[in-house]
């Protein structure tokens, strides 16, 4: 049995260099130029996917061959070439380019794959598969596969990413690779022809492109709400009174910031989804795009939810801790204290009961909404739901996350907004504030779902137009009904 472990998977695999190589009846001899550690994931990847590898090295008597698996030749850069079918990857850095012009003549006439990345970003020279094919000039140079990590390549397609941009000026050579790509289980994306290749290499440098607008809106909703609050509990009061309160400023001004964070920032999940029903509404037809601004909000609604769930996770364990520092114990003796010298027996009030109780209760139901619909949100959960079951949870459960967080804020408040020492220097509870935004959400929410207009915007977006879209020439207005929405807001 251990011997059957230790044979190749597929006939033929010689293993001493000097030997002819024998072509393998299973799938096509593929050649990677270069011995790195993207070269040996892509063979591992290539060899689980069936077909016969042979990588090619300027010294491959220096190739330490347990580090490839077994199936896998290491040969000299001009075997491996000649040994290749058709498709040969070059896995090595651009400025090494200039070392392959020997291997022109082998290289004629096959599917020369560049898999390098930029260095930079807006360089504005020549991207490197453009070098390479000029380089080649009889060679068919495709660009694709830098944007697959080589841990990627090693863990498969169930734990990496699967998108794998590819462009060139050959088509008959494009599709080549397409197929390759498929054959080895990721998802392909034509991108056109060489010219676009310096935004493939460019795209691994790219730091969280979408994450961009959402992760600054959010800083600057904290900086706004962690500013107010610290200016009028902490900075006022002591230019004022001279009081000391900047303790709190790690611990308690934080958890009271975080909250109002993840509230704003929840309501801006939902809010574009309003907007696009209204444009709907107002122009009567689901064929004019929505201006440039709310597409753009509409694409980075996830990312925005994320970020509301993370400030709500932090406010969690915050509060949990408050209960740990040192100045919570001092509060509970000082508060015993004064208890027993007005010798009360019972402090406890009915209405603030009532008031933990049902702030708590909404707190947790809206913790647990939101996990669910953070968890919904990653590819491999939301892909196992059909379209109906996720707009249910991202919608319907969103909905329902919000309206908890809003009374969660309203029993945490209670009636205090109605009395003036909740207003010291003229300034408005914090609270207030987080919860202006969210209600108005919640109201416009609730004013779309009236028959009204939720008919007529189902009929928008079944492809019905009101009148004033109509041909000149009186013509029964258009209706494609099986047409998929330009652009589409959850309502």
């Amino acid at each position: 049995m251990q011997n059957d472990m230790k044979t190749p998977l597929l006939a033929g695999a010689a293993s001493d260099a000097s030997e002819p190589l024998p072509r393998c009846p299973g799938g096509p001899v593929i050649s990677i130029i270069g011995s790195g550690d993207f070269s040996r994931s892509l063979a591992i990847r290539l060899v689980a996917c069936g077909f016969r590898v042979v990588v090619g090295s300027r010294n491959p008597n220096r190739i330490d061959r347990g580090l490839f698996p077994d199936g896998v030749d290491i040969r000299s850069q001009k075997e491996a070439v000649d040994s290749a079918e058709r498709v040969v990857f070059a896995a090595v850095y651009p400025e090494h380019y200039y070392t392959l012009v020997g291997l022109r003549r082998q290289l004629a006439g096959k599917v020369l794959v560049d898999v390098s990345s930029a260095t930079r970003l807006n360089s504005g020279e020549q991207s490197n598969a453009e070098k390479l094919a000029e380089l080649f000039p009889e060679s068919r140079v495709v660009k694709g596969f830098n944007v697959i990590s080589a841990w990627a390549l090693q863990a498969g397609v169930h734990d990496g990413s699967r998108q794998v941009l590819i462009c060139s000026d050959c088509s008959t050579s494009k599709d080549t690779v397409l197929q390759l790509a498929r054959s080895m289980g990721f998802s392909p994306m034509d991108v056109g022809g060489l010219c676009q290749s310096r935004d493939i290499e460019e795209a691994p440098l790219i730091l969280f492109p979408s994450w961009g607008g959402p992760i600054l809106t959010t800083f600057i909703l904290f900086l706004f709400f962690y500013g107010y609050n610290s200016l009028k509990h902490i900075l006022l009061p002591y230019l004022d009174k001279g009081q000391n309160n900047f303790h709190q400023l790690p611990l308690v001004t934080m958890n009271e910031t975080l909250p109002a964070v993840a509230l704003v920032t929840l309501a801006l999940v939902y809010l574009p989804g309003l907007v696009a029903a209204v444009f709907q509404l107002c122009r009567g037809t689901k064929y004019k795009r929505f201006p440039r601004w709310l597409d753009h909000w509409l694409c980075r609604r996830k990312q925005l939810g994320l970020l509301s769930f993370l400030c709500v996770v932090l406010h969690a364990v915050y509060s949990m801790c408050l209960t740990l520092r040192r100045a919570a114990g001092y509060t509970l003796l000082n508060a015993a204290y004064h208890q027993v010298k007005a010798d009360v027996e019972n402090s406890s009030v009915g209405q603030q009961v009532w008031r933990s109780d049902l702030y708590l209760s909404c707190g947790i139901l809206g913790f647990g909404v939101l996990t669910l619909l953070a968890i919904t949100s990653l590819p491999s959960v939301g892909n196992a739901f059909n379209w109906r079951e996720f707009t249910f949870v991202q919608s319907g459960l969103g909905y329902t996350a919000l309206t908890l967080s809003i009374m969660h804020t309203l029993f945490f408040g209670w009636d205090f907004a109605f009395f003036p020492v909740a207003y010291p220097y003229y300034l408005p509870p914090m609270y207030l504030l987080a919860l202006i935004l969210p209600c108005i959400v919640l109201v416009g929410r609730l004013f779309l779902a009236l028959p009204c207009l939720t008919l007529r915007l189902a009929k928008i977006r079944r492809g019905w137009e009101s009148a004033r879209h109509w041909p000149r020439n009186n013509q029964e207005p258009r209706s494609n009904e099986a047409d998929p929405p330009q652009n589409v807001g959850d309502v």
